[in-house]
């Protein structure tokens, strides 16, 4: 089997991967050097690679995205009929909201206006800070991302809710979780919105006009998920306005963002520096930390239906935060409901003591088509792959 890796790999990485699969040939190249004869001789393919060049593939297997991020590689015909799709979900969660938190922070301290200062040698009072002790934090998006924001807003003393699709089921870390529908209500109170939401035709523009003003004035902005949530035109004015105190963005549409942007224009001045911050376009690092969100500057075109029956989503167990109370009350043969789950609706064998430390392959059929149901995140320490 050749395996072609267009991940950067030291030593020691090399040695994991060859580790895992003794006695297999692997190619370490990068995606701009990769030739088509390496591409058609490939069984397997770590990373992300031009989807044009997938056109030379002969007996690909499995191609491995280092994205959670997979719209370039949707459109008809991209992915050879016989190969799997495998994105990376669940990857970056600790990485990106570590990120966005630090931002937010620096925001509400004050830090890029009072760095400003110091750069022209002033020493100047900028006004009252803020804390995240008894905050309101409101996170859209309560996967993996969120999950971990709002871990991080916890452990400083803020009070964290979310908004999500499917509300019913969530992490123990939120509060309390809503529908889409509660939104408005929940932008009035919160003291700062992040936003880690799916690019998706109903959040395509959500951060509009109507959104700003209905938050509260003097609250924080952050977007961590995709650009296209944000109108920019209608955050540079809420931001000029004064009824926001400031935004933090990480992800920009398009990216990275012409030079005449409102955004960047707005950046560039003293009075808006200390509220709007972005990471600089132009950032290498930045752009390999977008690039590995899969975040794609263009659409990717109509989605091939087959390709999706073929693409693994490697989902991680986050609720795993549940388990020593669930677990306790499990070997305890004590009643529970979780998520509307009950013991009386487990299958036999997932009772037995300490059974969900197992991992998914060691369950019966019954116990895995259980386990499939919406919060099977919470009885498991493991990841499982999933049909998209």
């Amino acid at each position: 089997m050749n395996i072609l890796v267009l991940l950067p790999a030291n030593d020691r990485h090399r040695a994991i991967l060859e580790s895992s699969a003794p006695g297999e040939d692997f190619i370490y190249t990068s995606a701009d050097a990769v030739t088509r004869e390496q591409v058609a001789d490939a069984d397997v393919i770590l990373g992300n690679i031009d989807p044009a060049l997938l056109t030379a593939c002969e007996h690909l297997q499995l191609l491995q995205l280092q994205t959670a991020g997979y719209d370039d590689y949707l459109a008809a015909g991209t992915v050879p009929a016989d190969a799997r799709l495998s994105c990376s979900v669940g990857a970056y969660g600790q990485a990106v909201s570590e990120h966005m938190f630090a931002m937010v922070l620096s925001m509400m301290k004050r830090l890029p206006g009072y760095h400003d200062l110091q750069r022209e040698h002033r020493w100047e009072d900028l006004g009252p800070v803020t804390s995240l002790k008894n905050a309101n934090v409101l996170v859209l998006g309560a996967g993996d991302i969120g999950g971990h924001f709002a871990t991080l807003c916890r452990s400083m003393g803020a009070h964290v809710r979310g908004i999500k699709r499917h509300p019913l089921v969530y992490p123990i870390v939120f509060e309390d979780m809503d529908g889409m529908d509660a939104l408005p209500e929940r932008l009035a109170e919160a003291d700062i919105v992040a936003s880690f939401m799916p690019s998706t035709p109903e959040t395509q523009g959500l951060a509009n006009a109507e959104f700003f003003a209905a938050m509260k004035p003097g609250a924080f902005f952050a977007n961590g998920g995709r650009g296209d949530l944000v109108v920019a035109d209608d955050l540079v004015a809420a931001l000029e306005s004064g009824h926001l105190a400031g935004a933090a963005v990480d992800v920009t549409n398009p990216e990275p963002l012409p030079a005449t942007s409102p955004p960047v224009g707005c950046a560039q001045h003293a009075h808006h520096a200390a509220r709007l911050r972005l990471v600089p376009p132009g950032s290498h690092a930045q752009q390999r930390h977008r690039h590995r969100r899969g975040e794609s500057a263009s659409p990717a075109g109509r989605r091939d239906p087959a390709l999706l029956d073929r693409t693994l989503r490697i989902t991680p167990f986050y609720k795993r935060r549940n388990e020593p109370t669930l677990r306790a009350r499990l070997d305890g043969n004590l009643p529970f409901n979780f998520g509307g789950m009950t013991r009386r609706s487990m299958p036999p064998c997932f009772k037995a003591p300490c059974s969900p430390r197992r991992a998914l392959a060691d369950f019966c059929s019954t116990c895995r088509d259980w386990l499939a149901r919406p919060c099977l995140g919470a009885f498991a320490d493991y990841y499982s792959a999933s049909e998209v």
